[in-house]
């Protein structure tokens, strides 16, 4: 496995931008009197302008054109899919594989545009009684915002101030407390559903010292489900387990010893955590998966270049880990790991996947 030499979570734009979203269905839906089978994954396909509807055993099925470089995205349990791109956020029926609509943001953004630090879109997750979208959105050189989109009406109803660049966002089980993980600012706001209040929260158990050329800030963050406290995940070397309602957080030793970004936890307590590859080729090492048992047991499954986020299957024991990455390095798939028997298998799956789920 060849070590990869990342240089800050910084990079220019990645060339010109693809062609605009165009026809909402760029392949043919489902045959009729069928449906996309359970299982199928979905991902944002942040080199295009498409999700890609991917069968875990062969490979890509179907595209559907959603809006400039999509990020993040989330699926209710209607089977709709919300996806975060540069222009707005796309609606999807993921059983006929059409786009329904794009939700403008009323957050100024600037050109639309691709690459790391494109405007638009990034965390993006669904209220669990599926009333709500918050979406984060990023506003280059400047603090993102939080908007709010109604999910009967399709339009956004609130935007609420954020830190810089919210590469996630999530929901408590309960639905009261919205989290944006702000790359740029060390931080996450923490947002009451009611009144939409922000407090932040810094979260830099290296200290602050790099600004915005460290690469020790928070990336992604997972909600436990024992006690909703949130796990964020830094370098392999560092879990932090944050406390939303008071605002500290205790730190747990990781054993990756590689740069991470993407992470979810399955009901259990399972953390899967996401590694980049290293920051120092001659200290840090490679790509990986790590699973981390709620005891803070951890296993750790090479991969082959950079990866960006995971989802898990439903029995567990399958993590589809993408390869699409927000710098260079990226590759057009993802990465199958059996956490039982350690084996990994690739699998071609859009342009550039960043964030996936299982339908």
């Amino acid at each position: 496995m060849a070590a990869v030499v990342l240089a800050g979570c910084a990079a220019d734009d990645d060339g010109p931008a693809p062609a605009g979203p165009g026809p909402a269905r760029t392949s043919a839906a489902p045959p009729a009197g069928s449906t996309t089978p359970e299982g199928t994954l979905l991902v944002a396909d942040f080199g295009s302008d498409t999700v890609t509807f991917v069968d875990p055993a062969k490979g890509p099925v179907a595209s559907v054109r959603v809006g400039k470089a999509p990020y993040g995205l989330a699926v209710g349990d209607d089977g709709q899919a919300w996806v975060a791109t540069a222009e707005g956020v796309a609606v999807v029926d993921t059983k006929a594989r059409e786009r329904l609509d794009l939700i403008a943001y009323r957050t100024r953004t600037g050109p639309v545009t691709t690459g790391e630090y494109r405007g638009g879109g990034m965390g993006i997750a669904l209220a669990p009684d599926g009333r709500h979208v918050y979406v984060g959105v990023n506003v280059p050189d400047g603090n993102g915002a939080l908007e709010v989109i109604d999910t009967d009406a399709r339009e956004v109803t609130d935007t609420v101030p954020v830190g810089r660049r919210p590469f996630d966002v999530d929901v408590s089980a309960d639905g009261r407390e919205v989290y944006a993980t702000d790359h740029d600012s060390f931080d996450v706001t923490v947002v009451r559903a009611d009144s939409l209040e922000p407090r932040r929260v810094e979260v830099a158990p290296y200290g602050t010292e790099g600004g915005l050329g460290s690469w020790l800030k928070p990336h992604y963050t997972a909600v436990r489900p024992s006690d909703g406290k949130l796990l964020l995940p830094f370098e392999g070397e560092r879990l932090v387990v944050l406390d939303p309602r008071t605002g500290t957080y205790e730190v747990e030793k990781m054993t990756a010893n590689t740069h991470q970004h993407g992470v979810t936890v399955t009901g259990d307590g399972t953390l899967f955590a996401v590694g980049t590859g290293p920051i120092d080729p001659d200290a840090d090492a490679g790509p990986s998966l790590t699973v981390r048992t709620k005891d803070g047991s951890e296993r750790v499954f090479p991969l082959d270049g950079p990866h960006e986020d995971v989802a898990v299957a439903k029995d567990g024991r399958t993590a589809y880990v993408t390869g699409g990455f927000t710098r260079d390095g990226y590759w057009n798939g993802i990465s199958v790991v059996d956490t039982e028997d350690g084996s990994v298998r690739r699998l071609p799956a859009g342009e550039r996947p960043l964030d996936i789920a299982v339908l």
